[in-house]
């Protein structure tokens, strides 16, 4: 989430002593003495996929028709199911190769709470944001509009206090530090947030806002399109900004959104991040977020309940080819019942990962393939016996160290009307991004429970001293592809441009084709690829 511009204002207004502390960081490999913690880890589904690579399959005994085929359910296949069902269209099946569909929205539950195993939250939409506005109204996150703006139900708007960073010692409000700051850097903070200020409201040549949500309807102003060709941290090195704690926010900013750190990121999409988020509501401030105890699961499943019978779980689809006729054969094996079915459709949404496509489409053009990092993540959901304490400002639904590698948590149950409850489940998340991509996926793979928690387990002890105690339940995901990452020159090139066109007719839908992982991205490239469908049928 972006800083409360007006909050943090008002905190480096107040006088504050510079405290000199001891390096209480998060050592990457620091071990603790042996805790027996009930946990287990889960995961993708690592054997399928690993058959799909090893050809271990088996020719088709059964054949099915059906007009349509959706492979992936992620955000942007469950859209494209969305629409179609929206727009009455109902011959066609959806194929997911895990237990459960939502992608990295997949969400989990236990008696204390739900909990997401990815991501948990959207920004209000904007405008541009057509289809996440009209499916907020279907499952009545809108409610209504007033003054031409969106009235959202209050359950779903973030409770405060929002955000809160452990610096010094202590936990403050918000999450730019601000104990101790320096008058040139306090300069530096103004300087940055005056410029996303003027940059929410910024038009290029073209009549288009610089940056916004979808980012195929921002600018293309050259101007802006420039920053596509430098790193983040070259940007905020142009403009004199070298504040140690501002860069670290904005750093933490982009790890958190992209899995990868500024010098990976380029200044468009970090610049994007901080400036496409200025919708506005009726009932809430431009800055709040709606998220809920299972993060976008919650959005998922709403959608599994309008899909609920087109949607075939713990199917891997291993073979795509066009047949003499021009239809598409999709070859499948579904796993629960160790069969091997072949499908006959006259379209195709391809919404899996791109990297699959060469696996799966016979004479797959590779030059439609994405070339981008996708950072391994770990996430933990950790059940306390009680919320945990500090000093300084309250329990806020998303917690950070300054000192941290990790992300911090969010508390999943922090929308929890329920009262006089102590029990919470915290969400961690720790993108593995120190080491390549693809070592850190053989890395985390490997690595045990056991080892796992010598890494969780000291980075809460250090911001809450004793919360070993309290400990219930860890419940570990590991995302050993994660997310897409907008790299340097990559969002406004060429080689993006390729992932939009079809292949053999068939379209695809993902959020790489947006080179941004959130939402709102995926479910446009759902919508777009089944309204391509329909414009066919």
């Amino acid at each position: 989430m972006t800083q409360d511009r007006k909050s943090f204002l008002k905190l480096i207004g107040i006088s504050s002593l510079s405290l000199l502390i001891s390096y209480l960081g998060f050592k990457k490999y620091q071990k603790t003495k042996t805790i027996q913690v009930p946990g287990k880890i889960s995961g993708g589904n690592f054997n399928a996929g690993h058959r799909l690579l090893k050809k271990n399959i088996q020719s088709p005994t059964k054949e099915v028709s059906i007009d349509t085929v959706i492979v992936g359910g992620g955000i942007a296949g469950l859209s494209a199911g969305w629409f179609f069902n929206k727009k009455n269209y109902s011959d066609f099946i959806l194929f997911e190769l895990d237990s459960d569909v939502g992608g990295n929205s997949k969400s989990g539950e236990n008696t204390i709470s739900k909990y997401p195993f990815g991501a948990h939250y959207v920004p209000l939409p904007g405008t541009e944001a057509k289809y996440v506005r009209e499916f907020f109204e279907d499952i009545g996150i809108i409610t209504g509009y007033q003054n031409k703006l969106p009235v959202y139900n209050e359950y779903y708007l973030c409770a405060d206090p929002h955000e809160r960073l452990y610096f010094q010692g202590n936990w403050q409000e918000g999450l730019i530090p601000v104990r101790g700051i320096q008058p040139e850097e306090k300069k530096q903070y103004n300087e940055f947030f005056s410029l996303i200020d003027m940059l929410k409201n910024k038009k290029g040549n073209d009549g288009k806002y610089a940056f916004v949500i979808p980012m195929e309807f921002s600018s293309r102003d050259p101007e802006f399109l420039k920053l596509d060709r430098i790193s983040m941290f070259e940007f905020m090195k142009s403009m004199g900004w070298n504040s140690t704690h501002l860069n670290w926010y904005v750093d933490y900013c982009c790890r958190d959104d992209f899995g990868t750190p500024m010098k990976e990121v380029s200044a468009w999409a970090g610049l994007h991040y901080f400036s496409s988020r200025a919708s506005r509501a009726f009932n809430a401030d431009p800055q709040t977020v709606l998220t809920w105890p299972e993060g976008n699961g919650f959005l998922v499943n709403k959608m599994k309940e309008i899909l609920k019978t087109k949607i075939q779980t713990e199917s891997l689809v291993y073979h795509i080819e066009v047949d003499n006729q021009k239809q598409y054969q999709i070859d499948i094996f579904n796993s629960k019942y160790n069969s091997f079915v072949r499908y006959k459709a006259n379209h195709l949404i391809y919404a899996a990962p791109r990297f699959t496509a060469k696996h799966i489409i016979k004479d797959f053009n590779e030059s439609l393939t994405l070339d981008s990092r996708r950072t391994p993540w770990m996430v933990a959901n950790i059940t306390l016996k009680q919320k945990p304490r500090g000093n300084g400002v309250t329990l806020a639904w998303d917690n950070v160290s300054f000192y941290s590698r990790s992300l911090g948590y969010i508390v999943a149950n922090h929308q929890d009307l329920t009262t006089h409850r102590n029990e919470c489940v915290i969400t961690y998340y720790l993108p593995l991004d120190e080491q390549d991509p693809q070592s850190a996926r053989k890395m985390a793979q490997e690595r045990t429970y056991e080892e796992w928690l010598s890494i969780i387990l000291p980075d809460l002890e250090n911001i809450h001293p004793g919360i070993i105690q309290d400990l219930l339940y860890i419940d570990l995901w590991i995302w050993g592809h994660g997310m897409v990452s907008p790299g340097i020159n990559f969002l406004w090139s060429k080689n993006r441009r390729k992932l939009l066109q079809n292949f053999q007719g068939i379209e695809f839908a993902h959020s790489e084709m947006s080179g941004i992982s959130i939402f709102e991205e995926a479910q446009y490239r759902g919508c777009e690829a089944a309204k391509k469908i329909l414009r066919k049928v």
